[in-house]
């Protein structure tokens, strides 16, 4: 697949030449990365602290919101390397900071090693020395100790000259099932599908910063499919994992989805192009276009609007959602329009009630002693819990990325480490029954 990549400077996005001839400015990398992150991950470098003279810290900090990425540039030690990893990067990008001492101090499958090759040789400084030490040895070396590797041919670097297949090929069975990138040289889209073809991802800036080839060709250059209408099979999901149908991709309604962010398909009955929502109101946010192993299917991660996926007016081909879903789903249509004499209307509009509601739920349920009594009370407790949601304008599935967030976390608290026991009072340690509310 392809890997975009935002190499920062001063804040904006840029492309050099060689390691250090600026070739252009793309501005604010900040909507880059949201349309970028639609079809995966993306690799953001901090040229500034590679090179030492700055950093785009707080400017990655703001992109690890927006799209999923791996960081790279100006890490030099375990502990540079946890920060970004506590901080939601997906994975670190290591230099000459890739060596077994500091490794080891690192989560293997959420680290790539990046080695800069010269005619097969490693080079260091920014480019300017040779170690003397081959590409192939090096992969063969970092192997036990990383999950990945970013290979930069640097002679091909920012001036679209193409990929060496025999060479990719080499590095390919050196990592030996060992996620591999290659960058440098990638100069179309075709170029992008034979080096996933033989088993790596291909890093890419220059060519979609200049227009050479877009997101939608480089996605589709992976693909295959057996059907006679040369249609992909696209699954459509919501962000939660939950299948909501099954559609038809071809390349139009690809680069339709991609940049415009929205569920946009082709429609087998009317071949056409169908974007969802367009006359029935029910559309579609896009967030990430994912392949599956094989490359015949996509499946596109989608928040759902209006009446929901299905013609029948259901959340999904298979019927309506439940579950929290469908409490969601439910409190939000309370918001808009609650019947009169709602209890939950109150929750939502009576200053004091769902606060109080709250504390008092979540006392009942750290009592609960048996199986039944702990289901019911989490029950009502998640349901309030919602409700708070709700108010605020926040979806489970902005709940479900912080909590990824945090899964991503390597520094843990320690397991005897003991929090502060709040005092006991009546706002914060008895419980309020519902009849004196």
């Amino acid at each position: 697949m392809i890997i975009p990549s935002i190499d920062l400077q001063s804040g904006l996005a840029v492309q050099l030449v060689g390691g250090k001839d600026k070739a252009l400015d793309a501005g604010d990398p900040r909507p880059i990365a949201e349309l970028f992150g639609r079809v995966g991950e993306i690799a953001v470098i901090d040229l500034d602290a590679a090179l030492g003279t700055g950093s785009n810290r707080d400017t990655i900090l703001d992109l690890l919101h927006r799209a999923p990425c791996r960081v790279g540039g100006g890490i030099r030690d375990a502990d540079s390397a946890k920060f970004w990893l506590d901080a939601g990067a997906r994975k670190v990008i290591l230099g000459t900071a890739a060596e077994p001492d500091i490794l080891d101090q690192l989560p293997r499958e959420r680290v790539i090693a990046a080695l800069d090759a010269v005619d097969g040789e490693v080079v260091v400084e920014g480019w300017t020395r040779k170690t003397g030490r081959g590409v192939l040895d090096r992969i063969r070396e970092l192997r036990p100790y990383v999950g990945g590797f970013l290979v930069t041919f640097v002679e091909r670097e920012g001036r679209l000259a193409g990929v060496d297949e025999a060479r990719i090929n080499e590095l390919v069975e050196a990592t030996d099932g060992t996620e591999l990138t290659v960058a440098g040289g990638v100069a179309t889209a075709a170029d992008v599908g034979v080096i996933d073809a033989l088993g790596a991802d291909a890093q890419v800036g220059m060519a979609l910063y200049t227009n050479k080839f877009d997101l939608a060709d480089a996605t589709a250059a992976c693909l295959k499919t057996d059907r006679e209408d040369g249609l992909w099979t696209t699954v459509v999901a919501d962000e939660s994992g939950l299948a909501l149908g099954l559609a038809y991709s071809d390349l139009g309604s690809l680069r339709v989805a991609i940049y415009q962010g929205r569920g946009a398909y082709h429609s087998r009955s009317r071949d056409e192009l169908w974007v969802k929502g367009s006359t029935s109101g029910a559309v579609q946010k896009l967030h990430r276009i994912e392949l599956d192993c094989d490359r015949d299917t996509l499946r596109f991660s989608v928040s759902q609007s209006g009446a929901g996926f299905c013609h029948l007016n259901k959340h999904s081909c298979w019927g309506d959602s439940t579950g929290l879903s469908r409490l969601e789903s439910t409190l939000w249509e309370r918001q808009e329009s609650a019947p009169d004499g709602s209890y939950t209307k109150r929750l939502l509009t009576e200053d004091g009630l769902l606060a109080a509601k709250l504390k008092e739920e979540a006392g009942e349920l750290a009592e609960a002693d048996n199986v039944a009594d702990v289901i019911h009370e989490a029950a009502d407790l998640m349901y309030f819990t919602m409700a708070a949601m709700a108010r605020a304008d926040v979806s489970l599935t902005d709940v479900e990325r912080e909590l990824d967030r945090r899964a991503l976390k390597v520094n843990r608290r320690n397991g005897d480490a003991k929090l502060p026991l709040p005092e006991k009072g009546p706002e914060n340690g008895s419980s309020q029954s519902q009849d004196t509310l």
